[in-house]
């Protein structure tokens, strides 16, 4: 079944079900599913964790490096008021794939995404922490680049598994001051935070990525304070700033709910410049 969402106009999404997967069904069986384990490495069989999909997106150009396959997760326990996919908080919805599935589903763009590879988004994906796993150790059996888009809301304790087996992690800083980023997303940012650390002392890659929205993060104080503080950061390979944009809001109004935030316009392009330069004159690699 094919579906615009009409986040991106230029990209296709595609849901996944049951029909669509059996057609692919014809390489199902060429998938190694068979993993050491870390414990004592013996084997194991994966690919039977059952995942909760949005939908995916074939021929990503804005979630990593180079052109991705994106999977979408259902569930997420932030309330950013911005959202632009409040149709993905219920983790309840969405439909129902297994990993194996999944990754049959990528192989089949395998050579569309061979420069980039797959993101795991959402939502938020690492509420599924496990079924990102396994999708991530499937794919990489088939030599395929993962990333995790991440706002950091979920707990390292429960995640770390899945973190560890990526290959870059896409990390959503909403607000560096702990109020703000509880007024701006219903929590508070301890856990990205402790996630930026961990992947500090790992050395995991990390892009970042932070919404710029006019009145809340888009002070230039508060632009100052965050570009100096993730200036200390070596793992930090990118910095996004995102101006704030208002297409996501039908989404709020065919759920029967109002944008908090109809009220506010979008960035002119003289105050996106200029926190750009703020960040640049901290010496982190923005991108333009």
């Amino acid at each position: 079944m094919l579906v615009d969402t009409g986040t991106n106009p230029k990209s296709l999404l595609i849901v996944l079900d049951k029909t669509m997967l059996q057609a692919s069904g014809s390489i199902l069986h060429n998938i190694d599913t068979e993993i050491k384990t870390e414990k004592d490495g013996t084997s194991m069989s994966i690919g039977n964790q059952i995942g909760r999909l949005h939908s995916v997106e074939t021929f990503g150009a804005l979630d990593g490096p180079g052109i991705r396959y994106v999977l979408f997760l259902q569930g997420c326990p932030l309330r950013c008021l911005y959202c632009h996919n409040p149709d993905t908080w219920d983790p309840s919805c969405g439909r129902a794939v297994t990993s194996l599935e999944a990754v049959q589903d990528i192989l089949r763009y395998r050579n569309f995404i061979a420069s980039g590879g797959v993101t795991l988004s959402g939502g938020e994906p690492l509420l599924q922490a496990e079924f990102c796993r396994e999708v991530i150790d499937l794919c990489h059996k088939e030599h395929i680049h993962c990333a995790i888009d991440t706002s950091g809301s979920v707990p390292l304790s429960e995640c770390k598994h899945a973190v560890d087996a990526a290959d870059l992690l896409l990390l959503d800083i909403k607000a560096l001051d702990p109020t703000v980023c509880t007024e701006l997303t219903g929590q508070d940012n301890r856990n990205a935070l402790e996630l930026l650390s961990y992947c500090e002392i790992t050395g995991k890659p990390v892009w970042i990525r932070h919404v710029i929205v006019p009145g809340i993060t888009l002070v230039e104080e508060r632009l100052h304070a965050t570009a100096q503080f993730l200036s200390h950061y070596s793992c930090i390979q990118k910095v996004e700033l995102l101006p704030f944009h208002k297409m996501g809001e039908y989404k709020w109004e065919a759920l029967g709910m109002e944008s908090p935030l109809t009220d506010v316009k979008e960035p002119p392009a003289s105050e996106i410049a200029a926190a750009k330069e703020i960040f640049y004159r901290s010496g982190l690699p923005l991108t333009q």
